[in-house]
């Protein structure tokens, strides 16, 4: 089948080449119509960290808990829990009713390995099975945790938005390996997926699981409360570009636009029939990650020495434009703005006047000598180009010598897992974006771990932050994890596992006519037609 190609106009509704049956489908009032951020490549959420695939994910299965809007745990598919033994036994039990998309009984047997294969590609879920003694299923409705020691954040892992999430699915596909994709999507959420209307860079479809009963209480906002499905079917379509995107949803061909590229804000708030929000208050923040195993930036005294220039204002502005001053915040520490353990510990070193001498004479005198500075940079993301162009020059202003490495996405992750020089196919620093989301606590919060090769690609070795992230887990209270917290933030300016880029709003796009779009990221129960 081949790709869409609108007019870029405004307005524009033509289409070229044949349309495939589901787009003449798409015209009918039970199909919503989405176009997503990109095209959704990896089907099982568990494996990545992409959050094209946790929204995808969210669709198909469902969780033990959810998350509201205030970042707290809510029972989803579980009733509840029991906790006793001074917290170091935890009952779950399933609700009545559960039902698999192939019609089997959702049994606590399938959660039990649910939760097992998530947690080895989680941290958050890690830390979790590092204080279970035992985790068994000892009849059809009931989960048991029995705890080395108490562990009271167990409802936020095992319902936690941030990726990847912990999806429920049958045991025997709980039982594929963690770091391959399940063979089949069966899962227990409000919408099936459509494997066989598939088309791979075009088209993903979803229908309605009639089967699916929705918790009957519980607040309803990001993945929490009654998740009741108003469209028979969902059809993602990609797009070739922003423009042709925004085209599409302006002249009505189209529901919903994940995302409302900031270059088109203007247009898109003018349209008529189109309302433009900002769902995630949490938004997005950017960050340029280093390679601790590799020259330069192996050298302590090099990574310290960037501070003293670095100003994210350009950053954030590169992506919302110099006029969008409400939709960016600096400066940006090492925990997500707005949330309860973000703070202002050690930031004035982003704060103060910016001096690009005073760097180039630091890094002279730290050793640098030259070395290249192979920056990474996603050529499919118009978001991450602007970043690399923003560090790119950057670099340059202090004197170190740069290659950028412009590739699509997935191309950049082969390289970026190899750990050796640049002159042996390795890198240097690469630019990324998280949802703020995941940067609400240490637990979640992969770039932040310092557990060296073990850990996220920079593999930066610190053991006082891990020591700090143990300790957070048993604070007695709110106040000791912020206080500790800080300390993290401190020790992560001195050691330094990544440049904080600034955080921005996102805004979504979607036509008029559409009721009760959540916030937080897109998700599609509640949503209706007027």
């Amino acid at each position: 089948m081949q790709r869409r190609s609108l007019m870029k106009a405004a307005g524009a509704g033509l289409l070229t080449g044949p349309a495939s049956p589901s787009f003449l489908r798409a015209a009918t009032a039970s199909t919503l119509r989405f176009t997503p951020q990109q095209d959704l490549v990896t089907l099982d959420p568990v494996t990545t960290t992409a959050y094209i695939s946790r929204n995808h994910g969210y669709m198909v299965f469902d969780t033990l808990y959810g998350m509201d809007g205030t970042f707290q745990a809510t029972p989803q598919m579980v009733d509840g829990h029991r906790v006793e033994d001074d917290g170091r036994r935890w009952d779950l039990t399933l609700r009545e009713g559960l039902l698999w998309h192939d019609g089997e009984k959702v049994l606590a047997r399938d959660c039990v390995a649910s939760i097992r294969r998530w947690a080895k590609r989680d941290p958050f879920g890690a830390s979790l099975m590092e204080a279970t003694d035992e985790l068994s299923a000892p009849d059809d409705r009931t989960i048991r945790f029995r705890l080395k020691r108490p562990f009271p954040l167990l409802p936020l892992a095992l319902g936690k938005a941030s990726v990847p999430v912990c999806a429920m699915m049958p045991e025997r596909l709980a039982n594929t390996d963690p770091f391959r994709q399940v063979p089949e999507l069966i899962g227990s959420g409000p919408f099936r997926f459509k494997a066989d209307e598939r088309v791979p860079g075009s088209l993903n479809v979803y229908t309605k699981f009639e089967a699916y009963v929705p918790r009957k209480d519980g607040p309803l906002s990001w993945t929490s409360g009654p998740k009741a499905v108003h469209f028979d079917r969902v059809e993602w379509i990609s797009m070739p570009d922003p423009s042709t995107a925004t085209a599409a949803l302006i002249s009505g061909e189209q529901d919903w636009m994940e995302y409302g590229y900031h270059d088109q804000l203007s247009l898109l708030r003018r349209a008529r029939g189109v309302q433009v929000r900002v769902q995630d208050r949490t938004g997005f923040v950017a960050m340029l990650r280093v390679n601790h195993l590799q020259p330069p930036f192996n050298n302590p005294a090099i990574r310290q020495a960037l501070w003293t220039a670095l100003d994210q204002t350009p950053c954030m502005q590169a992506i919302v434009g110099p006029a969008e001053t409400s939709l960016y915040h600096v400066p940006l520490g090492f925990f997500c703005p707005g949330t309860p353990m973000a703070s202002e510990a050690g930031l004035e070193v982003l704060t103060t006047r910016r001096d690009p001498a005073r760097t180039r004479e630091a890094l002279r005198a730290a050793g640098y000598r030259g070395e290249t500075v192979l920056l990474m940079v996603p050529s499919n993301s118009a978001v991450l180009m602007s970043q690399g162009a923003v560090m790119e020059d950057f670099l340059k202003q202090v004197g170190m010598t740069v290659e950028v490495y412009a590739v699509e996405f997935n191309a950049m992750l082969q390289r970026r897992n190899r750990k050796g020089p640049v002159s042996d196919g390795g890198w240097s620093a690469f630019v990324t974006n998280w949802a703020g989301a995941d940067w609400m606590n240490p637990a979640g919060h992969i770039a932040l771990r310092g557990n060296g090769e073990a850990g996220y690609a920079g593999w930066a070795t610190m053991p006082r932050i891990e020591e700090l992230r143990e300790a957070w887990f048993q604070a007695p209270d709110q106040a000791a994890q912020q206080a500790i917290c800080r300390d993290i933030q401190l020790e992560a300016l001195r050691e330094v596992p990544f440049y904080p880029l600034g955080q921005y709003m996102q805004p979504t796009a979607y036509r008029s006519n559409l009721t009760g779009v959540l916030d937080g990221f897109a998700t599609f129960w509640n949503v209706r037609r007027a």
